[in-house]
């Protein structure tokens, strides 16, 4: 495994060093005969380097009989392998600039639950095109990760090395690395997710893209864990999912929040509906689920989650919107699935609570986040007359390339962009926030990121809680609104 060193040298320089072998593979871009390589079934203790840079790769302690005919690794040395793949589109996280796939996936999954629970609704705003635009194109991304059956590459970027930058993204100079999993890295969570939005995305796309529709449907099909199979389920009516989650209902737990990082109300929810269509078998799933109605529900007498002095639901400090919003939009669609299998109301302990009274609750969470609360501040960017100026995101709080065409860089965006006290130069148009704290108070300082930084899957949550309340009984209807902006302010 010796080479020589990683100097420039000319062509016949390369010849003199190299074997013929080597010189072909490594200058004119050969390909080894499969199974005549040294090294495809040696497994003696070292470290593999380039023959032609001398750059270590692997270790042989990482090193795998595939089958294939060549040398195999499951992992390489820390920054000496750089892959080449198509990952672009999909969304950032949040105020950074990076992929996360498992809360991108949670993301989707709840934009498309909401165009499925309430398509007419969205339909009658003219906005379900919109919808389904947003959630193709993280579906495409989701497709694109997933490069091989046993492969889905789950991160673009390195979380710790962005957050010590603040750029735009069209300044970004951050390594671009990627993380997967394959067989011999798995994460079952992460392709769970990645199946759940795929296939939960394949319901609302069959009315209007069969083709699609299916090609989602059978990428979906790669996890089955409750969440996943839940949806796989829902669907394609296949009954293994079904055999599945009935066979492992002793993993369903009574849960007080659903988030990207715990999803068995959600899951209960959808099988709910099913239990209520006659599967009696899963009632532990419609049990469960009566118990999150119950610990979010105000005059339950078992409440976990109580709320501030203003009325919002409080589960944590750090960006309480995104447990405010998923739960919200959870609650609206499971009282329309208690009306839907002619259930009157769920017994909280000493109390009985109707569909009409969580609808009215989560129709005041809803009213809370657009302004009415104590402060009277709403919690979405550019909506009514007070609203958050400082948001913790990067292309929000810097001038737009079109206003500033000269390159931001990573420490200079800090010490001018960042640490500025005046309102974002960019308004990021229908962002929720964190929110306010237990007390209600809200500081807008861009620094506080728990509490001005948007999140994608907190907003897609709205998304559906929005839907939900077009035409809703004993409250106005939804309206399209031309909000205004500065005229000095690019919205984004």
């Amino acid at each position: 495994m010796v080479s020589p060193g990683p100097d420039n040298k000319t062509e016949e320089e390369w010849r003199a060093v190299l074997s013929p072998e080597q010189f072909r593979i490594l200058r004119q871009k050969g390909t080894e005969l499969r199974g005549t390589g040294k090294y495809d079934k040696s497994f003696e203790d070292g470290i593999y380097s380039c023959a032609g840079c001398g750059t270590p790769l692997y270790r042989s302690t990482t090193k795998f009989n595939s089958g294939c005919g060549w040398p195999a690794f499951y992992e390489g040395l820390p920054g000496a392998i750089n892959r080449s793949v198509n990952l672009v589109g999909g969304y950032y996280d949040a105020g950074d600039n990076v992929k996360f796939g498992w809360p991108m996936s949670f993301t989707v999954s709840l934009l498309a639950w909401g165009a499925t629970e309430f398509r007419k609704q969205l339909q009658a705003a003219n906005q379900l095109n919109h919808l389904l635009e947003a959630i193709r194109w993280g579906t495409d991304f989701i497709l694109k990760s997933h490069t091989s059956p046993t492969t889905l590459y789950t991160q673009v970027g390195d979380g710790n090395a962005d957050h010590q930058c603040w750029e735009r993204p069209e300044d970004m100079d951050t390594a671009r690395t990627v993380y997967q999993i394959d067989a011999s890295s798995p994460g079952s969570e992460a392709a769970a997710d990645a199946a759940a939005a795929l296939a939960s995305a394949s319901i609302p796309f069959h009315k209007v893209d069969r083709n699609y529709s299916s090609l989602l449907l059978k990428n979906s099909k790669t996890d089955e864990l409750l969440w996943a199979a839940a949806w796989l389920f829902k669907a394609s009516k296949s009954e293994k999912y079904l055999t599945y989650v009935d066979s492992n209902q002793a993993w369903s737990e009574p849960v007080s929040e659903f988030s990207w990082d715990n999803k068995y109300a959600g899951a209960q929810v959808i099988l709910s509906k099913v239990f209520g269509m006659g599967k009696q078998a899963l009632k532990k799933y419609k049990a469960d689920a009566d118990s999150f109605l119950c610990a979010l529900m105000p005059q339950s007498s078992s409440v976990q989650i109580h709320t501030t002095p203003g009325g919002l639901l409080y589960t944590r400090e750090s960006s309480n919107l995104q447990y405010v919003t998923s739960a919200s939009l959870l609650l609206f669609i499971y009282s329309k699935t208690l009306q839907r299998i002619n259930v009157t109301s769920v017994q909280c302990g000493t109390i009985s609570v109707s569909p009409t009274q969580v609808r009215t609750f989560v129709k005041s969470q809803v009213d809370y986040i657009l302004g009415k609360n104590p402060l009277n501040m709403s919690y979405m960017v550019g909506f009514g007359r007070k609203y958050p100026q400082q948001l913790h995101h990067r292309g929000s709080s810097i001038p737009s390339i079109r206003m500033h065409p000269n390159k931001v860089g990573c420490q200079e965006g800090y010490s001018i962009w960042y640490k500025a006290k005046t309102p974002n130069p960019n308004t990021h148009m229908g962002a929720l926030v964190g929110g306010p704290d237990s007390t209600d108070q809200f500081t807008d300082s861009r620094s506080d990121h728990s509490h001005l930084e948007p999140i994608t899957y907190m907003n897609a949550a709205f998304v559906g809680c929005l839907a939900a309340l077009i035409n809703h009984s004993g409250s106005q209807n939804l309206k399209i609104i031309n909000m205004s902006v500065p005229e000095d302010s690019y919205t984004l």
